[in-house]
């Protein structure tokens, strides 16, 4: 399975926000959307940065509740790691463990298109193992 057949069956909608957002307010679309990430984006889609729970909550950590109302480009990660759609599951299963990320946005021609998840792709892992299994078992029974 590829990170295309998992954008096509999710979709594609990301949340996105630029670097003008305040912390406070990433927090805000990251609890009314129930996500753990926003991606900053430019004016053309393209990818800028990204922000994750946990980088909201390291910053209020070591600097108190007054990050709330900085801009989010003071706490989010410049240096994106980011995939495409060709991409193979186990691919994306292999950079999630050894970057420790939840969340990889997908890009095309330099824009982003979506976002795949730890559960995006631990589902895709799942149907796959499935649809292994049944086949294991047809060619069995007959």
């Amino acid at each position: 399975m590829y990170v295309k057949s998992i954008l096509d069956e999710k979709g594609r909608n990301v949340v996105t926000g630029g670097p003008q957002l305040t912390v406070r307010q990433a927090a805000v679309y990251l609890h009314e959307n129930h996500i753990g990430a926003i991606v900053i984006v430019d004016r053309n889609d393209r990818i800028a940065g990204i922000l994750t729970e946990r980088d909201i909550v390291a910053a209020v950590a070591r600097n108190g509740a007054e990050c709330l109302e900085k801009p989010i480009s003071s706490i989010m990660w410049g240096n994106v790691h980011r995939c495409g759609e060709a991409q193979s599951v186990e691919d994306i299963m292999d950079m999630m463990s050894k970057l420790r990320a939840r969340h990889i946005p997908v890009e095309k021609d330099g824009r982003l298109v979506g976002i795949i998840s730890i559960g995006d792709v631990v589902k895709a892992h799942m149907r796959a193992i499935k649809h292994e299994a049944e086949a294991i078992k047809a060619y069995i029974a007959s």
